[in-house]
């Protein structure tokens, strides 16, 4: 009797393992079953649904540009193209116009000391800039006397302040000019809005947004080409006082530099 007790325990037990793992294996199968069609499921949404595609901002740029038309556009284009021209145009020439006039002042001092004022002159003919021209112009009129060469300093400080000054004016032409342009655009493209609901005799948003959107784009543009071209005449402007101040520093220090070689 303790053996068939036995015999049936030990197969209950047996039962009962084998039927715990054929159901976790089934388990294991179904879930594994659902992982893969979700997965199938996700790879045939993925094929159906296309990617976005992410247009970078030079396109987007380029895309409203042309959808304002190419009236006021191209001429708040043509106003960008010649304000950046000019703006160029002076960046390099007043980098060329600088000067480290601490070491011109002591390479004019040197040779006033050693060969004179015509020695003093090679020295400003071969140094660039119009602090070395003004030196030359000083020095040209100090066998005149300290103050004919004060006044030669100073007319000809004048006609240098002019050369560097060049053309700037232009600049801030076209920074007032852009958004004028653009405000032009957007009011005539207002008009030509309401020109279209008076026709149609009836308000349709679809009616009038296109035109209202273009008209709105050039004032965009407009603010753009003034922005870019303000931060490049500031810049202009900040580097013609730097070199305003040191041609009248320098300037200062040669009328001393005569005056204590005249002694």
């Amino acid at each position: 009797m303790k053996k068939i007790l036995s015999l049936t325990f030990i197969f209950s037990i047996f039962f009962t393992i084998n039927t715990n793992f054929v159901f976790s294996q089934d388990q294991v199968e179904e879930q594994e079953m659902e992982v893969v069609e979700a997965t199938e499921t996700e790879m045939q949404e993925a094929e159906v649904a296309p990617e976005p595609q992410s247009v970078g901002f030079t396109q987007e740029l380029k895309n409203r540009f042309i959808e304002g038309g190419p009236g006021f556009m191209g001429i708040v284009l043509a106003c960008l193209i010649l304000g950046l021209a000019i703006a160029i145009e002076r960046i390099i020439y007043l980098n060329f116009a600088t000067t480290n006039t601490d070491k011109l002042i002591s390479e004019v001092e040197s040779a006033l000391k050693s060969g004179g004022t015509e020695a003093a002159k090679e020295v400003c003919r071969n140094t660039p800039g119009p602090v070395a021209s003004i030196f030359y112009q000083g020095l040209d009129r100090a066998g005149e006397g300290v103050e004919n060469a004060e006044k030669a300093v100073v007319a000809y400080g004048g006609v240098q302040m002019g050369q560097l000054e060049k053309n700037v004016s232009w600049i801030s032409l076209f920074i007032a000019l852009a958004p004028m342009l653009g405000f032009m655009g957007t009011v005539i493209g207002m008009i030509q809005a309401f020109d279209k609901i008076q026709a149609a005799g009836d308000m349709q948003p679809s009616l009038v947004a296109g035109g209202i959107k273009v008209a709105l784009l050039t004032t965009v543009f407009g603010l753009i080409v003034a922005i870019i071209l303000q931060i490049f005449y500031n810049y202009i402007v900040s580097k013609i006082d730097s070199i305003v101040n040191d041609m009248e520093d320098s300037s200062i220090t040669l009328i001393d530099i005569l005056v204590s070689h005249k002694k």
